[in-house]
């Protein structure tokens, strides 16, 4: 196969980052069109990366359906051909603390960023665009970008978690609530892998991503599309505000210990106990994020 050019590299790293923290599986389905939105380029050069990660036995074609996961590398053991996707975390952090700080307006120009965190018009967009995914930015009416209203001050931030203990416990008690074993297992394994070596391996961003879809495979396990729609909106908000804070690694274990029992209990039938042990999870999470130091500057790890 020809050697990867600088772009198909760069989104081949992309590629391997969302997935893991996406949280994705041997298995999952990769297709152009979940990905352009995230890597904001067009199909040609993402359909040559997908390629060179099946070579490379990432990816996984299977004929007629495209490409699939088949076994996704640690950081460690990613292949030298991958471009590292360091510079851009760098710089999708730099926004968001300088966001949180108010030290960006309330809508930008592409240029303005350009010159500010001195980048090329190709890495910005692939930067907006995972911005305006997760849903903290959108483009305006004609040129320019407008940041979305966000959680950015501690009283809201205790808000978010005092309405998340009354929102996610209460899913998993309703009569609508099913257990679904197979994403409880995922769920595991996810979490385990976490525990085992990921706390000190993944990024802040990775680590966040997995959280987030922690609570929220069990709410949508709820059916009920206006709760699941809440905590998804939640994560959006509070998102670089979890950013802004101390980071500590330790705290991970504890919270993949706490989430790793909730997982137990559901794989015992026990709505009852996992709805007990998760608010007991948000509760001491409340107490502990509330009184959590900021930082000042961006730290991905």
């Amino acid at each position: 196969m020809p050697q990867l050019t600088s772009l198909q590299s760069r989104l081949a790293g992309q590629i391997v980052t969302h997935a893991r923290r996406s949280g994705w599986q041997p298995g999952h389905h990769l297709t152009e069109d979940s990905l352009l939105p995230v890597l904001g380029t067009s199909r040609t050069p993402i359909r040559a990366a997908m390629s060179w990660l099946e070579v490379n036995g990432v990816l996984e074609k299977r004929p007629n359906r495209g490409f699939f996961l088949k076994s996704l590398p640690q950081p460690q053991d990613e292949p030298e051909s991958l471009e590292p996707e360091e510079g851009s975390d760098r710089v999708y952090l730099a926004i968001a603390m300088d966001r949180l700080a108010h030290r960006l307006p309330d809508a930008v120009s592409e240029n303005e960023l350009i010159r500010r965190y001195d980048l090329p018009r190709t890495q910005l967009r692939v930067i907006l665009a995972r911005i305006t995914a997760e849903g903290w930015i959108e483009r305006k009416p004609g040129r320019g970008w407008a940041f979305l209203p966000l959680i950015d001050t501690l009283e809201a931030y205790r808000e978010s978690y005092r309405f998340r203990q009354m929102l996610e416990p209460a899913i998993v008690r309703a009569p609508e609530f099913r257990i679904d074993l197979a994403v409880v297992e995922r769920l595991r394994i996810q979490q385990e892998a976490v525990l085992d070596s990921g706390y000190r391996t993944l990024s802040q961003i990775e680590l966040f991503e997995i959280n987030s879809r922690f609570h929220e495979a069990l709410v949508e396990m709820g059916h009920n599309r206006f709760v699941t729609q809440a905590l998804l909106r939640i994560n959006q908000l509070r998102r670089i505000y979890e950013y802004g804070r101390a980071f500590d690694r330790q705290r991970i274990v504890r919270v993949c210990t706490e989430h790793l029992e909730i997982l137990a209990s559901l794989s015992d039938g026990d709505t009852i106990e996992a709805a007990r042990r998760l608010e007991a999870h948000l509760e001491s999470a409340t107490i502990e994020k509330a009184t959590q130091p900021e930082r000042n500057a961006p730290d991905e790890r």
